[in-house]
């Protein structure tokens, strides 16, 4: 893995963990903002809130990428691993209850 998928992988978990922090927050003002019984200007200042919040606490931001190589694409999300490695290591035999199918 080189220095840049590494970088890739901390900065995945490290939006991973503000998602979590801010989740229950972000969700209130959106609800919030989207109810129409309330009042427009109170509905206004909790638009202004969420949009204070961090970007990176946004889960649309959190990318599912593989523990070992950190590639985005085609991660196995059971796994947390790409298609590349999980083949790899099921050739290996190194995957518990994982083996090529024969018939």
């Amino acid at each position: 893995m080189s220095v840049s998928e590494e970088n890739a992988n901390i900065r995945d978990h490290h939006r991973r963990l503000l998602a979590a922090k801010y989740e229950l927050r972000r969700n209130l003002y959106k609800a919030l903002c989207k109810d129409p019984s309330l009042p427009s200007d109170l509905r206004e200042k909790n638009r202004f809130k969420l949009s204070k919040l961090p970007r990176n606490s946004s889960f649309t931001r959190v990318r599912n990428r593989c523990i070992f190589s950190g590639r985005a694409r085609a991660v196995y999300e059971t796994f947390r691993m790409s298609r590349i490695v999980f083949r790899t290591l099921a050739s290996k035999g190194t995957l518990n209850g994982i083996k090529k199918a024969s018939w």
